[in-house]
């Protein structure tokens, strides 16, 4: 049983390397520029560079992956995380940054479309919704883990040689991929379905879950560069600001946990309704402190609400998908959110620098509550 269960646990494993890398990644990224003067408009096209590829190809590789596989695609995110951590430290300007930024993407790009496909593949239909879960979990764990080891790293070496310590992370991904990557699902190495993009939009209900889905992604986005921002605005070290944005990933853990309970007793759409709400509290609230541990409980507040809409999402997506295009509509999926992902930290990041930081709070907030209406479910429904 437990060997039967590996292929599951290495891509547990894969998930908490992979994403801890990126999110730690983003955050020194976003740190170093600003400790080189860049300006926050400045910064906001340095996390719009990194989802550029992911706009681009994440359908394409979703695509391919339904063909072939996901173990070397997989390593070559590995690859690409590991290069684009090196570069910091040995070019260390803000152009450097742009390329490591979009470097970067091309393994978020990866990582975020293989591997939540992989665990829906490794599922049966019963233990499917516990299984996205337990990955859920994973996410959590990483949220909380990539910018706190960002802080640390940076306080302890410095913002270039940090680089070097957050190097690990993939070089243990593509270690575990080497040794057991054979174990995974492979693909059907055929030409695969037909169809495009406007047949994928027509199957049914898929256009309003692919929108929710997208608000959940740029609003979790919006909330961990900008807290950044905010905090090194108001003078907080990096480890404090690690630690508040590692808040949301533990409360994004704690109500995971009780998710298939929350979702058997209210729904998926009215769950969903209630978290971006949530959320658009806990964003709202952001410019009226500067204490680090209230702004620690306004962060686990947020993540209290966008806890749920991750999971949710993929599980919708995923049961909607047809067979074999699985890996198709989730990079569809990151397509759609990428699209937001490049251009929300460039807008945001206009009105920043012309307006002051908390119109940016007071935008996503209300950006988070048009989603608490979208999803929420019809009266019929209700």
């Amino acid at each position: 049983m437990a060997s039967a269960r590996t292929p599951l646990y290495l891509t547990y494993a894969l998930m908490l390397c992979g994403f801890t890398s990126m999110g730690s990644g983003r955050v020194a990224l976003s740190l170093y520029a600003l400790e080189l003067g860049a300006s926050a408009s400045a910064v906001g096209v340095l996390v719009g560079s990194l989802y550029v590829f992911p706009l681009l190809i994440s359908w394409p590789v979703g695509r391919y992956a339904d063909r072939i596989g996901s173990r070397w695609l997989l390593l070559l995110a590995a690859i690409c995380a590991g290069s684009a951590m090196l570069i910091p430290y040995f070019a260390r300007a803000l152009p450097a940054l742009f390329f490591a930024s979009t470097l970067l993407g091309v393994a978020f790009t990866f990582y975020n479309v293989l591997l939540p496909n992989v665990v829906g593949l490794l599922s049966s239909p019963e233990d499917r919704a516990r299984n996205f879960s337990n990955a859920s979990l994973m996410g959590s764990i990483t949220m909380f883990a990539g910018p706190l080891l960002a802080g640390l790293a940076i306080d302890f070496a410095g913002h270039a040689t940090a680089f070097l310590y957050l190097i690990s992370l993939s070089v243990a991904a593509g270690t575990m991929l080497i040794a057991w990557g054979g174990t995974l699902p492979g693909g059907s190495r055929a030409d695969g379905p037909s169809g495009g993009i406007r047949e994928t939009l027509a199957a049914p209900g898929m256009l309003p879950i692919l929108a929710t889905s997208s608000l959940v992604q740029v609003g979790q986005d919006l909330f961990q560069f900008y807290i950044p921002v905010y905090g090194y605005r108001i003078g907080l070290s990096a480890s404090a600001i690690g630690a508040i944005i590692s808040m949301f990933a533990v409360a994004s853990f704690v109500v995971r946990i009780f998710l298939p309970a929350l979702v058997g007793r209210f729904g998926e759409e009215r769950l969903l309704a209630v978290s971006f709400y949530i959320a658009a509290l806990g964003l709202a609230l952001v410019p009226f402190f500067e204490h680090p541990v209230v702004l620690a409980l306004v962060s686990f507040l947020f993540g209290l609400g966008m806890g749920c809409g991750q999971p949710i999402t993929t599980m919708l997506i995923f049961s909607r998908s047809g067979s074999g295009r699985t890996g198709e509509v989730l990079g569809l999926r990151q397509s759609v959110n990428n699209a937001l992902r490049v251009s929300g930290p460039v807008v945001f990041g206009a009105v920043a620098t012309a307006f002051g930081l908390p119109p940016v709070f007071w935008l996503s907030a209300a950006m988070m509550g048009s989603g608490g209406l979208l999803s929420k479910p019809p009266k019929a429904a209700r």
